[in-house]
């Protein structure tokens, strides 16, 4: 097919994810006021939205807490940087099985698997413009963990979000994952168009080579919007990729945490440097107002 390179991309940057990087980088943020912080840093840099998960402040250990969430939808909302809210609500469907003679003795410190309503409640709490749904379950890297969405709990979380009037951000990790959101419209769980971020080269979901790539985009609806990343080193070549594939982009620590080799990287600057490549490619970074109208978004308080 030939290309049909975008000319208006928005940036989004993944502040700071779920993943085991809290101890491999001092520039992943931890407390509330730091991943806030750090989304205000990314949003001045040309981040349209900011994707943001939460961490226990000590540990810096992935966390579900609705109080973490709100602190940091509050700072950022507080703050005079205007940007697109996204808040993970991936958590909750983590299951680690025993060891291979003994599956079905879960390991229970790890296993976190929540129901729809609590999986959703900082949604509620925190009224994002969007909201993150992993349209899918996969194996990870690791040996025995598996990341469950079932087709039940992906209808009843969907339903959800929309009755919120929160714009679900699509997560697919391979191409089953599109297949089955397809399906979310046509059920009306999902409305069209929809907004899907294509999750290139997880362990074990698509990998990032450029024709896996392409038979992942082809399979959006034209009329849909996408977005991609790619992790670690071809992070920004991944935003080159999308650019031309006509899509949008997504960077930050979430998925990658160096600059260059042996520079480990701020978000600021992975943003900075992800719009220096979609100019120099002739599009045009989008702004979140504009980011706002094409997606139909409405900014909101959050509740009392």
């Amino acid at each position: 097919m030939p290309l049909a390179m975008n000319k208006d991309v928005f940036i989004t940057c993944a502040v700071t994810g779920s993943g085991a990087s809290q101890d491999r980088s001092h520039h992943v943020p931890r407390s509330p006021k730091q991943i806030a912080d750090s989304a205000i840093a990314a949003a001045k840099a040309g981040a349209a939205v900011v994707h943001c998960h939460v961490r226990d402040p000590e540990t810096g250990v992935p966390s579900r807490d609705l109080g973490m969430f709100r602190e940091v939808t509050d700072r950022i909302r507080d703050s005079d940087t205007d940007v697109v809210l996204n808040l993970t609500a991936g958590m909750g469907g983590d299951i680690v099985f025993g060891d291979v003679e003994n599956p079905m003795q879960l390991n229970k410190a790890a296993t976190d698997m929540a129901g729809a309503t609590e999986r959703v409640a900082h949604v509620t709490e925190c009224l994002p413009e969007i909201c993150t749904l992993d349209c899918g379950t996969m194996n990870f890297a690791e040996a025995d963990y598996v990341m469950t969405n079932t087709p039940g709990m992906l209808v009843a979380m969907g339903r959800m979000m929309t009755e919120l009037g929160v714009k679900p951000e699509i997560e697919a990790f391979d191409t089953g994952h599109l297949w089955y959101a397809k399906q979310l419209v046509k059920d009306g769980v999902l409305d069209s168009p929809a907004l899907v971020q294509l999750c290139m080269g997880v362990p074990w979901g698509a990998p990032d080579d450029l024709n896996t790539f392409m038979a992942m985009v082809n399979n959006v609806p034209d009329d849909w919007t996408f977005s991609a990343f790619g992790l670690g080193r071809n992070q920004m070549a991944y935003v080159a990729a999308s650019v031309l594939a006509g899509g949008h982009v997504r960077v930050g620590l979430e998925d990658n945490l160096w600059l260059e080799k042996g520079v480990l990287a701020e978000n600021w600057q992975l943003v900075e440097r992800a719009g220096t490549i979609v100019e120099n490619m002739g599009a045009r970074v989008m702004e979140p107002a504009q980011v706002r109208e094409k997606l139909g978004l409405v900014k909101r308080a959050p509740k009392g």
